[in-house]
């Protein structure tokens, strides 16, 4: 008898194929003496539609809301549907004994299985495979160590909470938005939450008035010091500032107080996934999607990293004996002399980098010892890589030493502070700076050692706004406060662009008209960050065993009514940030405007008229007679035309191109009458003179 093997991708199914002798392969599998492999395409199972249930929400009316089956259904997904039906036939085999689950080891990868499953009705035994690299010695180990597949019910009924819950709250919000406000707005468990901490920034930054502010700096000829009392180095109030600088001036004082300190900077913990996504953003400019990608390709493809979606920055203790071979392993390229002296030092893991206690399904992200050929990775993947490969390098060397010194100079009852810091042993940081930083040093002071200020200036400064949010900083506020997973915020936060609730401009994420007045529409307690990471919390519970999910999607069923209600009820009025002073040609509505990859699309905002139109576009060098901004081109009934879109001033494309015949005639006849040209080129330019005539 055979096991028959489910893995998420054919990547995947493949590389399983290879390392376990699968060598003749069909259209949807592989097979061998003791394995027949087979792999999903990421989901192929998903929940029904409203309309699987009745037929009467296939049209969008707030009335049939909120829709909450009694029991949620699944269904096929029809564009992957063929490869469901050949898993199916591959479970009716007579010669397969039980399933291996060796989809990915998380909460979504367990319910791509799951519902394969139950769709499929499967009843023979199965188990799971659970790795956390996909070198062949992982995979070898991971068979041969196979898992009861009951151990991990508890995981697949929290993904199957998560599914249900955003299906209820998601689809139910949205379609009563929808509905109500006759527009496309879309609302979810995770993503509102999200948008209101992007709107919260921005109407903080519209408030923020500056203010301005002075501080007070010494010179002391060997060192300067700062002003400050009590913590407090500003003044509000610039007379202030200039009398203590008057008080001080050319006066001699102190040392009050000299300290000195040794300080120690550990080395940074490994990474997880939302900490390798902020380092990508800030250093690469990386979108956390982006990130996710490339990196799922060295899990895959290239092998050279463990897990990628996991939310542990720890490695676990079974870990520890193969930690200097990893090691061994990136000793190449760059990498070779950081290595080289940590090979054969003795080294000893604390609980900055091993803690069981601290590691989740999976450990942090580091290298699987495999041997990288970096000129076969891309510059992206390098980059990546290149993160990664440092990071893991700088848990063996020594944390950063600093030898710290404090001074306060008191002159005329006024304190002015002194800082130092010298670089003693750079440890970790060299793995990062071939060049060793070493600080700012202060000359040697004694307690009670005369001063004199040789010049005191005021410098002027004015308070900032806090600064708009980068994906870095923004998956940061969505960590701290538990919205999405690590899995899971990249997506979340692709689909608020997608949604055009917010966009990008360059490294910053800024809230779009449509997500400033979607999250004025949508019920106050959906926005809120505080239920949305109860209900994460709530997950995580029943994954562990500690959790009700009959009671949490009970809870879920009433959110999901309460807030239907409110929005139905709601007095608000929507406004489309994105329409044209075109109208549809149908119905007479303003139309909206929407861009996408293909170019731009105007849509007539009644659903029920649904007109769209792919309206081509282009920007060009012209400039509208009004407001002097660059027009575009546009293709109409008539033929082309210009527009500007601000001012809606139109000009033919015929007028255009007299103007543009009238400005080359000009141009031929002002080269006759220069300096004889040679033969060739004028006897072509008076031919074209005639020619025009």
């Amino acid at each position: 008898m055979k096991s028959l093997v489910l893995a998420e991708k054919p990547g995947v199914a493949r590389e399983f194929a290879r390392v376990l002798g699968c060598a003749n392969k069909h259209k949807s599998y592989f097979e061998g003496p003791r394995h027949v492999i087979t792999w999903a395409l990421g989901h192929l199972v998903e929940l029904a539609e409203p309309e699987d249930y009745d037929k009467k929400y296939s049209t969008w009316k707030l009335e049939d809301l909120p829709i909450l089956p009694g029991r949620m259904r699944l269904k096929v997904i029809r564009q992957t549907a063929h490869q469901f039906r050949a898993i199916q036939a591959l479970m009716k085999r007579n010669d397969l004994s039980e399933l291996i689950i060796a989809t990915d080891a998380g909460r979504e990868g367990e319910l791509v299985a799951r519902w394969i499953m139950e769709l499929a009705r499967w009843r023979k035994p199965f188990r799971r495979l659970w790795i956390s690299s996909q070198t062949d010695k992982a995979i070898k180990e991971g068979f041969a160590n196979l898992h009861p597949g009951n151990n991990y019910d508890n995981l697949y009924h929290s993904a199957v909470c998560r599914a249900e819950a955003d299906w209820l709250i998601g689809l139910n919000v949205t379609r009563a938005l929808t509905c109500k406000y006759n527009a496309q707005l879309s609302a979810g468990r995770v993503q509102t939450p999200t948008l209101s901490a992007l709107v919260q920034r921005e109407r903080e930054i519209g408030e923020f008035k500056p203010v301005a502010y002075w501080t007070v700096e010494a010179d002391f000829g060997l060192f300067r010091g700062q002003w400050g009392k009590t913590g407090e180095t500003r003044f509000f109030n610039r007379e202030q500032a200039e009398d203590i600088a008057a008080k001080v001036r050319d006066k001699t004082g102190s040392i009050s107080h000299v300290k000195s300190k040794e300080s120690i900077e550990p080395h940074p913990l490994a990474y997880d996934l939302t900490e390798l996504q902020r380092d990508a953003n800030k250093k690469y400019g990386f979108s956390a999607k982006q990130t996710a990608t490339i990196l799922q390709i060295l899990y895959e493809r290239h092998k050279l990293v463990t897990y990628p979606r996991t939310d542990s920055r720890y490695l676990s203790s079974d870990l520890v004996s193969t930690l200097k071979e990893r090691l061994a392993a990136i000793a190449v390229g760059p990498y070779a002399q950081l290595v080289k002296p940590l090979l054969t030092r003795p080294w000893s893991p604390g609980k900055q980098v091993i803690d069981d206690s601290k590691v989740t399904d999976h450990h942090a992200i580091i290298p699987t010892g495999e041997r990288p050929f970096l000129p076969g990775l891309s510059a992206d993947e390098i980059k990546l890589f290149d993160l990664i490969a440092r990071r893991y390098i700088s848990l063996f060397y020594s944390p950063c030493r600093y030898q710290e010194v404090e001074a306060i100079a008191l002159v005329e009852g006024e304190e002015f502070l002194a800082k130092g810091r010298q670089v003693k042993d750079n440890g970790w940081k060299q793995v990062y700076d071939a060049n060793p930083e070493e600080g700012n040093k202060l000359p040697l002071l004694e307690k009670g050692q005369q001063v004199r200020v040789k010049s005191c200036v005021l410098k002027k400064g004015l308070t900032q706004p806090p600064p708009r949010y980068t994906e870095a900083t923004l998956l940061t506020v969505m960590e701290k406060h538990n919205l999405g997973t690590p899995a899971t915020r990249a997506d979340i936060i692709e689909k608020l662009l997608q949604t055009e609730a917010i966009q990008r401009k360059g490294n910053q994420l800024i809230p779009t008209g449509k997500g400033t007045q979607l999250l004025e529409l949508v019920p106050e307690e959906l926005s809120s960050p505080e239920l949305t990471a109860k209900w994460e919390r709530e997950l995580e519970a029943i994954a562990r065993g500690q959790g009700d999910k009959v009671r949490f999607l009970q809870g879920i069923r009433r959110q999901a009514e309460k807030m239907v209600t409110e929005v139905a009820g709601s007095t608000a009025t929507y406004k489309h940030h994105n329409a044209i002073r075109s109208r549809c040609p149908q119905c007479g509505e303003f139309l909206l405007e929407r861009k996408g990859k293909q170019g731009v699309m105007l849509v007539c905002p009644d659903r029920d008229c649904g007109y769209r139109y792919r309206d081509n576009i282009q920007l060009t060098n012209r400039r509208c007679p009004q407001c002097h901004k660059k027009m575009v081109l546009r293709q109409g009934k008539a033929g082309k035309f210009f527009q500007c879109k601000p001012c809606n001033v139109i000009e033919k494309l015929d007028a255009d191109e007299k103007r543009g015949r009238k400005s080359r005639d000009a141009n031929i006849k002002k080269y006759q009458q220069q300096a004889p040209l040679s033969s060739s080129l004028g006897d072509a330019l008076r031919a074209a003179l005639e020619e025009k005539k």
